[in-house]
């Protein structure tokens, strides 16, 4: 049997694709000898073990508080941050590992994230430090209760002003890490307006998703011919992608009690330069 099938049958606390991760790694000796070569043939006669990477320290490492309380953290994400580690390998520093310490539940990877942004988008965004809390705000997002703005900078003016987008989303299947407008998708809607023109007719936009799609907003603004100003999937390569989340309403466990909250993150200074006197609720 092939290292990697035979890791991931025989330890299933990890996905093959994780093994090969740790066996390219060195982690992995088959008879006292690393071994990284995914491929190689073993059975029950050769001793196959496990080195288990020593545990990233981030301790030094911290994220932006807007709020917090016994039950959740509001942080303002920079862009360059993940929400949360791809897989079990936790090779650099997510909102995930922030949030980790002061987590009262089961540990993973995904520990506290009741929501996600995208690494290059900055922002809002927040997260639960025990099951109860998470429970109660992932609820909110799945049943529209939580209300998202975002500020971004868009290539170009679209047709209209302001308009709802209602069109929906489904993963492109030529290129499966994106997303496409599709009519057999999952129903999507965005309303935005525009803020101000400048003169290279970049457009400051306020977005207001009603839903929660992956790349929601990125792939919407693209199909209304006004892509995000720096998306390297959707539009055009750019040192930044424009996009923050602006302002969370949500309603946040207080004690015995709940409290219908709004979280604003300030604007990062290089997302409206080139634009005067622009107005943000």
């Amino acid at each position: 049997m092939r290292l990697d099938r035979f890791l991931a049958d025989s330890r299933p606390e990890h996905s093959r694709s994780v093994w090969q991760k740790f066996i390219k790694l060195g982690r992995v000796l088959v008879d006292g000898a690393t071994e990284k070569n995914i491929s190689r043939s073993v059975d029950e006669r050769n001793l196959v073990k496990f080195e288990a990477p020593p545990a990233s320290d981030f301790s030094d490492h911290s994220l932006p508080v807007l709020f917090e309380n016994e039950d959740v953290l509001v942080l303002n994400k920079p862009a360059g941050i993940l929400t949360h580690a791809k897989g079990a390998l936790d090779e650099e520093f997510t909102v995930a590992e922030f949030v980790r310490p002061k987590w009262s539940g089961a540990s993973s990877n995904r520990s506290g994230i009741v929501h996600r942004l995208d690494r290059a988008t900055s922002g809002v965004i927040i997260t639960a430090k025990n099951e109860r809390a998470a429970r109660y705000l992932q609820k909110q997002f799945s049943e529209r209760k939580a209300k998202k703005t975002y500020i971004a900078v868009l290539a170009h003016a679209p047709k209209n002003p302001a308009a709802k987008i209602d069109a929906p989303i489904g993963r492109n299947p030529k290129h499966p890490a994106e997303f496409r407008v599709d009519a057999n998708g999952k129903s999507a809607v965005t309303n935005y307006r525009v803020l101000a023109v400048n003169e290279a007719g970049q457009v400051v936009a306020e977005l207001k998703p009603e839903t929660g799609r992956t790349h929601q907003l990125r792939v919407h603004m693209a199909f209304a011919g006004a892509s995000i100003v720096g998306d390297v999937i959707y539009g055009e390569a750019g040192e930044q992608m424009l996009l923050h989340a602006y302002k969370l309403e949500i309603s946040v466990p207080d004690g015995d009690k709940n409290r219908r909250m709004t979280f604003t993150a300030p604007l990062p200074e290089y997302l409206l330069k080139g634009f005067d006197d622009v107005k943000i609720d």
